[in-house]
C-alpha cells in the first residue's frame, strides 16, 4: 500500500479540480491511499478579491513573508508518505501567501524531507521565477522534487489580463462581455489533467522517480514560451525593488503606505500595456543571436533542476 498526498490551496476551486483530475487513477487504486489537505489561513483573502486588499497583498506575496496558518496539528500531516503532490497558484510571480506560509511552516521540514513531492501549478502564464522560489523551498525542507506539472492561460498575455482580471474581482468564471474566452486553465486543459495520473502511478509503484519528468513533458506537463521567461526574469527584479519600497512605508493594510500601493497599480497597467509590447518587439529582432541561450533556458526550467 502506498500512501499519498495532495496539499493544495484554491480560492476559487480550479487548482482543487485539477488535483483531484490527476489524481483521479491513484484514488482508484485499490493500492493507493490518496489524502488530501486544504492549506487554510487563520485570516483568508477575500474571493472575489477587492482591488485595494489584491495590491495591498503584493509587498508580503513578492517577500515570501509568512502569514498565520490554521490546522497545522491535523492528524494527516503526520503521516509518512511516499509520494506528495503540492498544488500552488502563483501571486504576483511568487508562490502564493498560504502555499509560501505552509513550506515555512515548521510541520513541512518533518513532513516533507527525504519525501518526492510532485508540484502542480495553475495559474495564469508566468510561473518560471515563483517555481524557482518553491524549487528552493522544497530544497529547505529535504524534500526531492520528482515532477511538475504547469498548467496555464494558453491565450495571448493581454487577453489572459482582461479575463483573470474579470474573474478575480467577480468571482465568476465566465466570457467576459460575452465576447472575451472563459478565464483561467481551459476546461480541455483541465479535463485532459487525468493523463498524468497513469504516469505517477507507474512510477510510484516502480519506486523510481527518476524518469518521471521526461515521462510527464511528452505528455506536455510543461510548455515554456522564452518570451514570458524575459518578462518574468525582469519583473521579478522590479517587483523587488516595488515590495521593498512599500513594505518600509508600513505593514499590511496601513494607510500609510496606501499611495505607493496605487502607484504600483498604475505601474502595472503601464508595464503591461505600454512596455510589455516594446519588450516584445526587442525580443523578437534579437531572437536569432540569442537562439543558443533561449534553448538552454528551455531546458533548465523545464526540468527539476534547481541552479
Amino acid at each position: 500500500m502506498k500512501n499519498v498526498l495532495v496539499i493544495y490551496y484554491t480560492q476559487s476551486g480550479q487548482l482543487l479540480e485539477i488535483s483531484k483530475n490527476i489524481a483521479e487513477v491513484l484514488e482508484l487504486s485499490e493500492n493507493v491511499n490518496l489524502s488530501f489537505y486544504e492549506i487554510k489561513l487563520k485570516n483568508e483573502f477575500p474571493f472575489p478579491w477587492n482591488r485595494k486588499d489584491f495590491y495591498d497583498a503584493f509587498p508580503e506575496t513578492f517577500l515570501q513573508i509568512p502569514a498565520e496558518l490554521e490546522d497545522l496539528d491535523n492528524p494527516i500531516l503526520n503521516k509518512h508518505y511516499d509520494l506528495i503532490i503540492l498544488s500552488y497558484q502563483v501571486w504576483f510571480l511568487t508562490p502564493s501567501i498560504p502555499i509560501n506560509s505552509f513550506l515555512k511552516s515548521k510541520i513541512s521540514a518533518s513532513l516533507l524531507k527525504n519525501t518526492p513531492v510532485i508540484t502542480v501549478i495553475g495559474c495564469r502564464n508566468m510561473w518560471i521565477k515563483a517555481h524557482e522560489k518553491v524549487k528552493q523551498l522544497l530544497v529547505d525542507n529535504g524534500a526531492k522534487l520528482v515532477g511538475n506539472i504547469a498548467l496555464v492561460d494558453r491565450h495571448i498575455n493581454h487577453i489572459s489580463v482582461i479575463t483573470i482580471v474579470h474573474w478575480m474581482f467577480s468571482g465568476v468564471k465566465k466570457r467576459y462581455l460575452g465576447v472575451f474566452p472563459r478565464p483561467g486553465v481551459s476546461d480541455k486543459d483541465i479535463d485532459e489533467s487525468t493523463k498524468f495520473g497513469p504516469v505517477i502511478l507507474n512510477n510510484l509503484f516502480e519506486d523510481n522517480f527518476d524518469k518521471l519528468q521526461g515521462q510527464l513533458l511528452e505528455k506536455n506537463a510543461v510548455k515554456i514560451k522564452p518570451f514570458l521567461v524575459l518578462m518574468d526574469k525582469r519583473a521579478n527584479v522590479l517587483f523587488g525593488k516595488w515590495a521593498n519600497l512599500i513594505s518600509k512605508k508600513g505593514p499590511a493594510k496601513s494607510p500609510k503606505r496606501g499611495v505607493w500601493i496605487r502607484l504600483f497599480n498604475l505601474y502595472l497597467v503601464i508595464a503591461i500595456w505600454l512596455i510589455a509590447p516594446i519588450v516584445f518587439i526587442i525580443f523578437l529582432l534579437t531572437y536569432g543571436p540569442l537562439i543558443g541561450r533561449i534553448k538552454k533556458e528551455k531546458h533548465y526550467y523545464s526540468s527539476i533542476d534547481l541552479k
